[in-house]
């Protein structure tokens, strides 16, 4: 036990005290003082708030883009909002509930996505979640995180929410964001940097990997299936990079529009934040600091990360083909998700998956 009388689990190190010696010269390497560790279920919680609070505030930036995109460019709404549909991993319940025709009513797929309670990845569900996993941890939060997450829940729950959807749809998603980003940005600036947000922006940046990578999966794969004018075209990969909110750094860091610069840039400029080179490696810095070398449990996890971070790597070196991007971005995806269960089962005690019955024969 330690002198607060929580059992050492996850990120516990042996010895208090403060760490006053420099960073040393070479790579970046995060070090983190010595701390009181975290038991497994408040690991979790962490690890599941920041997902959920990504997940909030990219379902309303990547709506609110195709909003943007339906007014604006010459597409049809099943090319608009179908495959908003299936970014979110509702295609297959939607088309056995509801039938293939509804993804063609923008208005019924905004309003399934934001206050559909059956859709697991609506936004008022994550939010929702976000919230509750957050007071299961309020004791490690800050007073400021706690606060801005609450308020988000409150008010996307009360009558005000619904007249500003009613009315003024734009608002509506700039305030589900910017809430959003207000406890992302209170998180690094009103804690200290140590197990407990390490854990919450690793849970952050394993779902903006999947996010990213399904987005540009999807769009890349929906703009194959028809031909558009130059115009158009150019409409979807703003939408795109809008979605990712890209677009300014992008015309800074390229300025022509076109599907391999832009897919490039998503999956390969560790500069940009969202991409997805920029995340698995700052997850990867993240979970180092959490398994020490000599710790076995979640070494697996780092294994499977790290591979991931080299092999983007070499992937970044070579010749963009846009044939192979699907099958680089299902990669990612797998593996992104093969890491959080790797650190379930080895750090937060999660049950193993089960295992399928043996045929025998009689």
């Amino acid at each position: 036990m330690t002198q607060t009388g929580i059992p050492k689990f996850v990120g516990q190190t042996q010895s208090q005290g403060l760490n006053m010696n420099p960073l040393p010269a070479g790579p970046r390497r995060i070090v983190r003082t010595p701390q009181v560790g975290l038991i497994s279920r408040v690991a979790d919680c962490c690890m599941w708030f920041g997902r959920y609070v990504e997940r909030s505030e990219s379902t309303a930036r990547e709506l609110q883009a195709t909003l943007h995109l339906a007014l604006d460019g010459e597409l049809t709404s099943r090319q608009c909002w179908f495959p908003m549909i299936v970014i979110a991993g509702e295609e297959r319940p939607v088309r056995e509930a509801y039938g293939d025709t509804v993804v063609e009513d923008g208005e019924w797929v905004q309003n399934y996505l934001v206050w559909e309670d059956e859709c697991g990845v609506s936004l008022r569900r994550s939010v929702r979640a976000a919230r509750e996993n957050a007071r299961a941890i309020r004791d490690v939060l800050s007073g400021e995180v706690w606060e801005s997450i609450n308020q988000l829940h409150l008010w996307i729950d009360a009558d005000e929410a619904r007249a500003e959807w009613d009315q003024h749809r734009d608002a509506f998603y700039r305030r589900v964001r910017q809430g959003s980003q207000l406890s992302l940005g209170l998180l690094r600036s009103t804690m200290l940097h140590d197990c407990v947000l390490d854990f919450i922006w690793l849970g952050m940046l394993l779902e903006r990997i999947g996010q990213t990578a399904r987005l540009l999966d999807v769009h890349h794969h929906a703009f194959a299936s028809f031909s558009a004018h130059p115009v158009v075209e150019t409409a979807v990969w703003v939408a795109l990079l809008r979605g990712l909110s890209g677009y300014e750094p992008y015309l800074k860091n390229v300025g022509a529009l076109t599907a391999d610069s832009v897919a490039a840039f998503l999956v390969s400029e560790v500069r940009f934040p969202r991409s997805i080179a920029y995340c698995v490696k700052t997850a990867r810095e993240r979970l180092t600091a959490l398994v020490p070398p000599d710790q076995t449990a979640g070494q697996s996890a780092l294994a499977r990360l790290r591979a991931l971070d080299d092999w983007l790597r070499a992937v970044s070196s070579e010749r963009w083909e846009s044939r192979s991007l699907h099958q680089m971005l299902t990669h990612v995806v797998d593996e992104s998700a093969a890491v959080f269960e790797l650190l379930g089962r080895d750090l937060l005690g999660y049950a193993p998956p089960p295992t399928p019955p043996l045929d025998v024969e009689t």
